[in-house]
């Protein structure tokens, strides 16, 4: 296999993991959700469904924001009753931030909507195209450098 093609699916990678590009997403996906759901807490609602309760702190490195940011948005997302904090039981000083079953509901919008935004995207791909693209992908994510 050609060195042009890792060159080629890095180029790609790089539009897809600029900040740029997720915030223009998730500002669609978000759009008519409320006011606490946006480009800016959808990482953290995002975060907690996939990982489950955390602090912010241990939250902000796969939201890719500092303790402060994740605990700003949390808030937002906690006045709208999509999140609560829990006292952490293994450390009395921090507290784990949960989803409520609202934010539950939240998420589970926003998983549809980013799911259907993906099959209008490759609705006019060949057919298998698709289901090969997300096996292929799935593999590239467990086995490629991101492992």
């Amino acid at each position: 296999m050609s060195n042009d093609v890792g060159h080629e699916i890095a180029e790609a990678l790089g539009i897809l993991l600029r900040r740029t590009t997720r915030a223009q997403l998730h500002k669609k996906l978000t759009e008519g959700m409320g006011e606490a759901v946006d480009e800016l807490t959808y990482p953290v609602l995002s975060a907690l469904a996939r990982i489950g309760p955390h602090s912010a702190a241990e939250l902000a490195p796969d939201v890719g924001l500092d303790r402060s940011g994740v605990t700003r948005r949390a808030s937002r997302l906690e006045a709208a009753g999509l999140v609560r904090r829990e006292p952490d039981p293994t450390d009395r000083r921090a507290h784990l931030l949960v989803l409520t079953e609202q934010g539950e509901h939240a998420v589970e919008e926003l998983r549809s909507r980013l799911a259907a935004h993906i099959m209008a995207s490759v609705s006019s791909w060949a057919p298998g195209e698709a289901e090969a693209f997300a096996r292929n992908l799935r593999r590239f994510t467990l086995e490629g450098p991101f492992a």
